[in-house]
């Protein structure tokens, strides 16, 4: 059962891997840890690694998110 409001979130049916993967594939390793410091995304970098690390830790994944939100804003998914 969903909210009225979920319909509307930008991440409504995005799963964390598509949010991860999206981010990696524009901006790399390398972008993601300058824009947010995490081990994840400078040592023992995989996908898989960095699921984990977000999914123990709840005001990383908010930081992903957001980004991600706001990146997919500035530069809309081609459909």
């Amino acid at each position: 059962m969903t909210t009225d409001g979920q319909h509307n979130s930008p991440l409504h049916g995005v799963s964390l891997e598509r949010i991860v993967t999206h981010l990696l594939e524009r901006h790399g390793w390398e972008g993601m840890w300058m824009r947010v410091p995490l081990r994840c995304f400078q040592m023992n970098q995989s996908v898989k690694s960095t699921l984990t690390f977000l999914r123990k830790h709840p005001w990383a994944k908010q930081e992903i998110e957001a980004w991600y939100v706001a990146d997919v804003l500035r530069f809309p998914l081609e459909k």
